[in-house]
């Protein structure tokens, strides 16, 4: 029915390219899943955990969206990432609190902003308002990320600014894709396979800004830990992928 399945003149998908959205989630899947397992072993703060499982719970709700292309499934993609980005808003504005301290007053109005936008949502299914409130959202991030990278902690802003730059490459690209769809689409058809797969603009999307994302988690959980007075670092797994190694702080 036209109500079970997303509007085809906003998504644009062919089995090919709902093939390539859907495996490209797997980066907002596996590697989330792993910080999360490395955050308890740890015995960092449980925000953190909620942080990396949201974006775990975002890349798989994708995941179900791109291979069924139901309008159900569009919401399990579009409102985790508003969920998500609510605790990452937690998690960096209470970076420089007291170990385990608990905040109510964000919390609520951060719980009531959800609530508020998926209830208009489901109402009135109008992709600007969903687009306009995550990037709200976003935007809070970028203005305390600014903050703590000049004001508290320099030498983190490599960190910050490449979480916030491959973000934003995503969200471009992810534009044009939906401006030039139909253009690109007719492109690939005269391109090589390989050639193709690599223009499918959508699936850059997803990698780019779960890569973005993860990113963003490491940065706020570098500040929070520095603050904490622990010792954390930037460790690259087979010197390729990004993890944070933990240490606990030195005893006097």
């Amino acid at each position: 029915s036209a109500a079970g399945h997303v509007m085809a003149g906003v998504w644009f998908q062919t089995s090919n390219k709902a093939t390539g959205n859907t495996v490209s989630n797997l980066i907002m899947i596996l590697p989330p899943i792993y910080g999360a397992i490395q955050t308890i072993k740890d015995g960092l703060e449980i925000r953190y955990v909620f942080a990396y499982l949201g974006l775990t719970a975002v890349g798989i709700g994708s995941w179900c969206f791109h291979m069924t292309l139901q309008y159900k499934m569009q919401l399990l993609d579009e409102l985790p990432m508003i969920y998500s980005c609510c605790v990452f808003v937690y998690c960096l504005y209470e970076c420089f609190k007291p170990k385990n301290s608990i905040n109510y007053f964000p919390i609520v109005v951060l719980l009531l902003f959800s609530v508020s936008v998926t209830v208009v949502y489901l109402q009135w299914k109008e992709p600007i308002f969903h687009q306009v409130m995550y990037g709200t959202l976003v935007a809070c991030l970028v203005l305390r990320s600014v903050f703590i990278v000049t004001w508290v902690y320099p030498w983190l802003r490599p960190l910050s600014y490449t979480s916030l730059t491959v973000f934003m490459m995503g969200f471009l690209l992810w534009n044009i894709d939906n401006i030039f769809c139909d253009t690109l689409r007719e492109a690939r058809q005269k391109l090589p396979p390989v050639v193709g797969a690599v223009t499918q603009f959508h699936a850059w999307w997803h990698i780019l800004t779960g890569l973005g994302s993860y990113l963003h988690i490491l940065f706020s959980l570098h500040t929070r830990t520095t603050y904490l007075k622990h010792r954390p670092k930037v460790k690259f797994i087979c010197g390729v992928w990004p993890v944070i190694r933990v240490e606990p702080p030195k005893k006097n």
